[in-house]
C-alpha cells in the first residue's frame, strides 16, 4: 500500500512533541534526545519522503562519504579560535576590569562637582584625567577635591549607579 507523504507530513504538524518522539523512534529505529518540535517534524518528514521516493542517488551518496572521510570529526568545540590575519587585521589582547562597577576601557565617567564638570576616561590599566594617568579613581577624586574620597562613591559607581557616573532615580 502506497504511503501518502503529504498527508503524513500534515499529520506530523498536528502531533505533540511526545508523539513526535515516538514516531521518530518508529521511523529511524532509535530514540532521540531532541524536544524541538519543528526539528522532529522536518527529520521525520525527510525520512518518510526518502522511504517513499528513494533516498540519495549513488553519486551524491559517494560524494557525501568522501567529504565525511576527509573531514576532522570533533566531538566538542575547539577552545581556541583562529583569526585570519590578512595584514589588515589587528590582533590585541583585551583585559577587562574585574570590577563590574567600571565601564569598558575607553568610556568616560562624568560628574559635576562644585559647578565643575569632572570627566575621567577609563583606560585598560588606569584612569586619565586632565592629561594625567592615575592608577585609581580614588586618586582622581583626591586630585579634584583635595581630600581623600572612595573613587567609586565620588563618581557614584556603586550598586545604585548605572555605569555612566550618573545616579539612577
Amino acid at each position: 500500500m502506497a504511503l501518502n507523504v503529504g498527508k503524513e507530513i500534515a499529520a506530523l504538524k498536528q502531533m505533540e512533541v511526545a508523539d513526535l518522539r515516538r514516531k521518530y523512534a518508529e521511523v529511524f529505529g532509535e530514540s532521540t534526545t531532541s524536544r524541538h518540535k519543528e526539528f522532529l517534524v522536518r527529520r521525520i518528514a525527510w525520512r518518510l519522503q526518502a522511504n517513499a521516493e528513494g533516498g540519495l542517488s549513488e553519486r551524491p551518496r559517494r560524494f557525501a562519504q568522501e567529504l565525511a572521510a576527509d573531514s576532522d570529526v570533533r566531538l566538542t568545540a575547539s577552545k581556541k579560535v583562529a583569526l585570519p590575519t590578512n595584514g589588515h587585521t589587528k590582533v590585541a589582547a583585551i583585559h577587562l576590569s574585574q570590577d563590574g562597577r567600571l565601564p569598558m576601557p575607553g568610556a568616560v565617567i562624568a560628574r559635576q562637582y562644585k559647578g565643575q564638570s569632572v570627566e575621567v576616561r577609563v583606560l585598560p590599566d588606569g584612569f586619565e584625567f586632565e592629561g594625567e594617568v592615575y592608577r585609581t579613581l580614588s586618586a582622581v577624586a583626591k586630585k579634584v577635591t583635595g581630600t581623600h574620597w572612595n573613587g567609586y562613591h565620588f563618581f557614584r559607581l556603586g550598586t545604585k549607579g548605572n555605569g555612566n557616573g550618573k545616579q539612577e532615580e
